[in-house]
């Protein structure tokens, strides 16, 4: 018998000026690629959102604190940024979270990114910003999916886990970049 991938769904929202930019599709790629590499047999779901500046600084600021924003912000079930709330990667869903349907993937999480911030970060990395853009995504779906990296331990395995989305996504741009 063949066995499928795990269902999943990630919904996507760009917001309106950075469509063409940043198409869905391919914020959709990057997510699947973190919970494929991060969760393989994982029946998982997500949202991300491509907002801006002002989103993210906003959401920073009313729920991190910090008056400022920032690249890339995790929110888990319950609203709380994951990085407050994370749970251990053996137990990716709360007990009383938010019920799927029967059948339907149970929602990890949302994952919101500002695309101006991925664009300034492109240019500082050498980078095209679709590159950076995914990894903004990948690094949100493994905060969702209990990774962290406040720990040098820890930064090392979740880089490891962003490098190898990367490469699938992007396998032509990795090995150029080595040269």
């Amino acid at each position: 018998m063949i066995s499928r991938a795990p269902r999943r769904r990630v919904d996507v929202r760009v917001f309106p000026p950075f469509r063409e930019a940043a198409p869905a599709a391919s914020v959709r790629r990057a997510a699947n690629a973190a919970l494929a590499i991060a969760d393989p047999a994982g029946r998982s779901a997500a949202s991300v959102v491509v907002a801006d500046d002002e989103t993210l600084h906003d959401l920073n600021l009313r729920f991190r604190g910090f008056d400022e924003a920032t690249d890339v912000l995790s929110f888990g079930q319950h609203g709380a940024p994951v990085e407050d709330t994370a749970l251990p990667p053996s137990e990716p869903f709360p007990e009383d979270g938010f019920p799927a349907l029967p059948g339907e993937p149970q929602s990890l999480g949302e994952v919101v990114l500002s695309y101006p911030m991925a664009e300034r970060q492109a240019r500082e990395h050498n980078v095209p910003v679709e590159r950076e853009a995914a990894l903004l995504v990948v690094h949100g779906i493994l905060h969702l999916l209990g990774h962290d990296h406040a720990e040098a331990e820890e930064e090392a395995a979740m880089r490891a886990i962003e490098q190898q989305a990367l490469e699938a996504l992007f396998p032509a741009a990795i090995g150029a970049e080595e040269s």
